[in-house]
Parts: structure tokens; C-alpha cells; sequence
């Protein structure tokens, strides 16, 4: 757990007296959702979902592996730095993954519009007639997404070690049988770069704008090989929950806002989904990705004043569809929160133990998340709709994992703090409550969020906003197998890394998180060692690392009051210090993604092994990552 997390926890500790005596804890108010600063706007104030917790939540299920023989390119080993027998592994195990338009429901509740001062607008006159000037239905339009397989989220795949996976993606973006409407966002070009997230991955199949700068067009494909293997076959290495998004330049976080989200779980012979054996864990059905993203619906009569392709003006004709603008200021959230793609849904769950594998796919917003029960009053025009009066924790989480896999040992935790790109994995137990009361069938409990965030900019106070209903389903049917590890059950063991004497020999390199002046496009920067802050550029190199060497980064977050999940590709690192502080708690586990808290210096060790090439590191507030905040590096 990083310093800054022990800072949430500690407030939200606090909290909990409130919590327990009933105090509503309100979000930001202002329908107006106005952004200050430099090239920023008004947000739209979403239509309202006047009955939410009423969809399912979908569940992704694995993916089938594709028959290589009718595909009519085969793929080319000679494309990979190191194809699967080089290292003695067996073939790929092949999948086939289309980039397509389709579109997507985040509801079928009926909604109303709501004005400008927060209240909802009536759809109909006294005489019942249908009066609204923004739509004709109470219903949402569906929205247009580009999706992995026309889906939001995209697929979930299933690998195990040492059984490596090539994934094709092919560029279907430019096809659009039912003409949907396209919206104002996502890349004008309809190119994709497909990033697996925390894969240990050669250039060429890393998705990144460093080694492949203009990503692929519509009608090329790309052949990404992951190896599925540890780093120098350490099985400290191994990892559990990664993800997979568009990485193409400067549109990011529109083309990940539009849909370009999947899923990927890694496991081997003890995380192996199987409740029978290795450490037990809940398996199969009872094992739940949540992928966590905020929305905005189109009001249809703010305008459209982004710095891309938006043109200034009011789109009535979009009411209801998704909204977005790349803000090179503070970043970009909504005002409705989703989960798997579906506002406000609804988890049917046995009297049993989960695993529940919790990603922060948003672009800007961070969350802090409780197990509470308490009663729902309507907030139309508030970040989150809806709101939950005399809010009550009732369950805690056995958090077993952070972004680079299993931890040493398990951690009980009131609560789960995630920024962006961060996964978290949390064993709960649904058989009883926080002081041992069993559950019974018909209880309702709520995943609350409890971090209010009006920008981009970094969390502003706190709320209590449900975002799934939990419903208590009665007993399993076939037994429990599963394990619940407590603080005294070994997991994964923590690679090594050198004593302060071996550290103090290693190369030392400092990156700085800085805003910049110039375009409106360069707004956010990299500086590194002495040298000057710098915004991305595809042909620069800020740091050539040797082939096989292990280096101490320091990573300093600027000032001026921002948050910034930093993410760094090809190889996870361990975190040393915090601020001067030896890390502790979660914090200590390998990981992908920094959190760093305004003002925050992390100081971290890792090493560059397997492939030589091209990389990328940037902030995972994505609209920062489309405003320069990244800087290419490579192994030599």
C-alpha cells in the first residue's frame, strides 16, 4: 500500500463514524460540471437513469482459440525477436480479434433530461403530451463503440504460463454496415496499436508508439505474440490480471473511451482456476472481472469544444450518445459509473467466496471502493446520479493481489483504492457480514465508490455513490472449495532485487511529471536527469538502457496539485521509497503503474530483460497521455 493510500485509508477510517451513524456522504453538486483552465469546457449533465440496479451485470467469458489453418495470412515467425521454440515452448495457442463498430447499451432504464440547474426536465405537459425538445423516447439511444469483436468490454482471455498466445487483431474500423453514427471522437484515421498492459512483450507486439509510430490502418491486422513466460524463468515473476487497450498516438484515451477495453487473466500450476488444488482460490464462476469506467451522455445542447475534431457547436441530434472532448488540462470524467459496460448493475451472488479482480479502465477518475448496505436516494444531476443514504461498511476485502500478480500475503482492507490502469484482486466471502451475522437469501449490499472527483485533476472530497447492487442469492449448490488465505498464508514470493550497496551501483536515472507551455497539445511533459521538459516525440529516446541491466528510476510527480498514474511498459518494477520512505503494505509488491499523489517522489528498481527495442513510459490519465506526458525509451 502506497503512502498515499494509507492517507485515503486513514480519512475514510475516520469516516466510518459517520458512516455508521447514518451521515450521507454528498459528491460535487454542480450540474454544471464546469472545467477551469486551459483549453477545457463544460461537461454535459448526462440524462438522469431514473431506475437503476435493474440489468445484469454482464460477465465476460474466455475466449475460444481461433483454427490458424483458415486464416489466409498465416503468421510469420520471422516478425518475432524470439518465436516459442527458441525457448523450447510449444506453438501459440491462436486468437483472432477484430476491431469493430457496433453499437452498445450502458442501460435500459428509462431516463429524463435534466437542466441546467440540476433538476429533471418533465417529458410531458399536463395534458400528458410529450413535450422534451431533446428526444422522443425516455429511452437512451444506443451508443457507437469501436469495440474488440464489436463488444465493450472485448474479449477476456485465458493463458497459462508457458503456453505462449498470438493474438491477430485486424482493423475493421472503417466498415460500417449499419451506419452508425460515429460521434465527434476517436482517431479521424480509424487506426488501432492493441497494448497488453503489464506484458512482458518484445516491440513488435507491445503496441506502442515508440516502436510502431503510426499504428495500423484500416485492413492491416497485427500479429501480437505474447510468450506467456517469466523474466529469466523466475516464477517470483509471475503475474495474474492484465489488460489489453488501444495505444495509438495522441487518441488514447478516445479510442479506450470508445471502447477498446479486454481482458486477460494469466495463471499457472498454484493460480491455476481451479478451487481443487494449488492455493484454492474461488474459481470458474465464482472468479469476476469488474472493469470500473465512467461515462457522459450527450445533453445535446452543450457544445462541442474540444481540441480535436469537435467544432464548437451544439449537437441535439447526439442526445444520449457518449460524449467526449480531449481535455489537455485536467483530464476527463463522468458522471455516471459503470460496470463491465452497464450503468448501475446488479451481481447475483451465493453464500460463498468470490474473487473479485477490480481494473480501473477510466481515463482520469480514481475510486475508492466499500462493501456498504443502506438506502438509495435519487441525485439527479450529481457525479453519480444516485446516492446512498446512511451508508453502512458490512464487508471487508481480502485483497491477494495487486497490478503485477499475487502478494507475499494477503491484506484485509476496509476498502480498495484504484487509479487508473491499477487492478486490485479481492476475496469476499458472502456468507456473513463484518461482525460475523450470516447472510440470508434476498440481503442487499452495494460496491459504493467514496471519492468524489469533478475533474481530472485529482480527487475532490468525498460521496458515497453505489455503482453495483450485490444481491444474496441463496447457498451454492455444490460445496464451497475454495480456501479464504488469511495474513499467515504464503502467496507469491517478491522477486529479489539488490541491497542498498547494489543499488547504490546501479545506473540512476530521474524523470520529472511537469506541466509545459507550447501548443495546447504539449501541455503536459517529461523531464529527465538536468535536462529540459520535453513533450513526447516518436523519434526520441530519453533513456537508452543496456540489454540485461538492472537501474534505479526516480519518478517525480512536479507539483501544481495533480494526481498521475504512471505507467511503465515492458517490465514491472519494485518500489523502494516513497517520499524517502520505505514502502510498505501493497506498496512493496511489483507492479506496472505508479500512483503518485500531488507533489509524490517514488524511487523504484527494475531491470530490462528478454527483448531489445522500443518503449514507452506515460501517465495513465490518458487524456494526459494524448497531451505529451510520455517519453520513448529502449533497450540496448
Amino acid at each position: 500500500m502506497s503512502k498515499s493510500e494509507h492517507k485515503i485509508s486513514r480519512r475514510e477510517l475516520l469516516k466510518m463514524g459517520a458512516l455508521a451513524s447514518g451521515v450521507t456522504l454528498l459528491g460535487d453538486r454542480n450540474p454544471a460540471n464546469a472545467q477551469g483552465g486551459i483549453g477545457t469546457e463544460n461537461y454535459p449533465t448526462s440524462p438522469w437513469i431514473t431506475q437503476p440496479f435493474t440489468d445484469p451485470l454482464p460477465i465476460p467469458q474466455p475466449l475460444a482459440p481461433s483454427d490458424v489453418s483458415t486464416w489466409a495470412v498465416p503468421p510469420d515467425p520471422a516478425a518475432h525477436q524470439i518465436w516459442p521454440s527458441a525457448l523450447g515452448l510449444p506453438d501459440p495457442v491462436f486468437y483472432n480479434i477484430k476491431l469493430q463498430v457496433a453499437s452498445h447499451s450502458f442501460t435500459t432504464s428509462p431516463v429524463r433530461p435534466i437542466n441546467k440547474s440540476g433538476r429533471p426536465v418533465s417529458l410531458y405537459d399536463a395534458a400528458g403530451r410529450l413535450v422534451s425538445p431533446s428526444t422522443r423516447t425516455t429511452r437512451l439511444p444506443r451508443s457507437t463503440i469501436y469495440g474488440f469483436n464489436g463488444t465493450f468490454p472485448g474479449p477476456l482471455i485465458h493463458a497459462t504460463y508457458d503456453q505462449p498466445c498470438l493474438v491477430r487483431f485486424e482493423n475493421h474500423l472503417a466498415e460500417n454496415p449499419l451506419n452508425l453514427p460515429r460521434g465527434d471522437f476517436g482517431d479521424p484515421e480509424l487506426k488501432f496499436l492493441t497494448h497488453l498492459h503489464n506484458g512482458h512483450t518484445a516491440p513488435e507486439s507491445d503496441g506502442n508508439p515508440h516502436h510502431r509510430p503510426h499504428g495500423y490502418s484500416p485492413g492491416e491486422f497485427a500479429d501480437n505474440l505474447y510468450l506467456n513466460t517469466c523474466p529469466s524463468d523466475d516464477p517470483t515473476e509471475t503475474q495474474s490480471f492484465l489488460w489489453f487497450h488501444d495505444h495509438t498516438h495522441s487518441h488514447t484515451g478516445a479510442n479506450v473511451y470508445k471502447g477498446m477495453v479486454g481482458l486477460y487473466y494469466m495463471y499457472d500450476t498454484m493460480d491455476c482456476n481451479d478451487e481443487r488444488t494449488g492455493w484454492r482460490l474461488p474459481s470458474g464462476e465464482y472468479d469476476i472481472p469488474l472493469a470500473l469506467y465512467d461515462v457522459l451522455l450527450d445533453d445535446g445542447v452543450t457544445p462541442h469544444t474540444g481540441n480535436h475534431d469537435q467544432d464548437g457547436l451544439k449537437h441535439p441530434e447526439n442526445w444520449g450518445h457518449t460524449f467526449f472532448a480531449h481535455y489537455p488540462n485536467h483530464g476527463f470524467v463522468g458522471d455516471i459509473m459503470t460496470v463491465n459496460g452497464t450503468a448501475y448493475p446488479v451481481l447475483h451472488v451465493k453464500r460463498r467466496k468470490y474473487r473479485l479482480r477490480f481494473l480501473d479502465c477510466s481515463i482520469s477518475r480514481l475510486y475508492n471502493l466499500k462493501l456498504a448496505t443502506g438506502t438509495l436516494r435519487a441525485a439527479p444531476g450529481t457525479q453519480g446520479q444516485w446516492e446512498l443514504s446512511g451508508a453502512r461498511q458490512c464487508m471487508r476485502f481480502t485483497q491477494i493481489a495487486v497490478d503485477g500478480g499475487l502478494l507475499p500475503k494477503p491484506i484485509v482492507r476496509n476498502d480498495c483504492y484504484l487509479f487508473p490502469a491499477k487492478r486490485r484482486e479481492m476475496i469476499v466471502d458472502f456468507s456473513k457480514y463484518l461482525d460475523g451475522t450470516p447472510t440470508t437469501t434476498g440481503d442487499v449490499l452495494y460496491l459504493v465508490n467514496t471519492l468524489a472527483m469533478t475533474d481530472g485533476r485529482k480527487p475532490t472530497g468525498t460521496c458515497s455513490v453505489p455503482i453495483m447492487k450485490i444481491v444474496i442469492d441463496g447457498d451454492p449448490v455444490t460445496p464451497d472449495l475454495s480456501l479464504m488465505p488469511d495474513a499467515t498464508t504464503p502467496l507469491r514470493t517478491l522477486p529479489t532485487i539488490p541491497n542498498a550497496a547494489g543499488l547504490a551501483r546501479c545506473r540512476r536515472r530521474k524523470f520529472e511529471l511537469v506541466r509545459g507551455g507550447g501548443t495546447s497539445e504539449e501541455q503536459w511533459q517529461i523531464k529527465t536527469d538536468n535536462g529540459p521538459a520535453l513533450p513526447f516525440d516518436v523519434t526520441r529516446s530519453m533513456a537508452d538502457v543496456p540489454f540485461g541491466s538492472g537501474e534505479v528510476w526516480e519518478i517525480v510527480n512536479g507539483g501544481g496539485g495533480w494526481v498521475h498514474p504512471m505507467h511503465f511498459h515492458m517490465e514491472e518494477h519494485r518500489t523502494i521509497t516513497r517520499n524517502g520512505v520505505p514502502c510498505k503494505g501493497d506498496d512493496i509488491s511489483k507492479e506496472d503503474v505508479i500512483g503518485l499523489e500531488p507533489g509524490e517522489t517514488v524511487v523504484m528498481y527494475r531491470r530490462f530483460r528478454t527483448f531489445r527495442g522500443n518503449y514507452v513510459a506515460h501517465c495513465h490519465n490518458l487524456a494526459h497521455e494524448d497531451h505529451a506526458m510520455m517519453f520513448g525509451w529502449r533497450i540496448v
